[in-house]
């Protein structure tokens, strides 16, 4: 997708094979492609015998959705919630204490409107 996005336009297999040919074969990307097309991540066009893509995500809106996806699956498990929550504070607390003033802001905002919505 980053390659994608950097193109910002239409790009096919073959514009990506040239930055890629050292380290992946052309049917790779094509199947890679494929399958975010599927995903509904590109959309794509014929022409001639070749399709061209175009991202349907920004990079953030894919963020996000990355993040909602990872969340879903660390907190999927009722019984680990604590655990997760704890690791993921010491974790930020360990690599960037800063971000745990952020972290608090945005819970005690999700807190307020969670009231204001009752």
């Amino acid at each position: 997708m980053q390659r994608v996005w950097a193109r910002g336009g239409e790009v096919s297999v073959r514009d990506l094979h040239t930055e890629f040919a050292s380290r992946l074969a052309y049917t790779t990307l094509m199947t890679t492609l494929d399958r975010l097309y599927k995903k509904d991540l590109l959309k794509r066009r014929k022409l001639g015998r070749a399709f061209l893509y175009t991202p349907i995500v920004t990079e953030q809106d894919y963020r996000e959705y990355m993040a909602q996806q990872l969340m879903g699956v660390v907190l999927g498990s009722a019984k680990h919630h604590d655990s997760v929550l704890s690791f993921l504070v010491d974790a930020v607390g360990n690599n960037n204490p800063e971000t745990l003033d952020k972290l608090d802001q945005i819970v005690h905002e999700k807190m307020r409107t969670l009231r204001e919505s009752e």
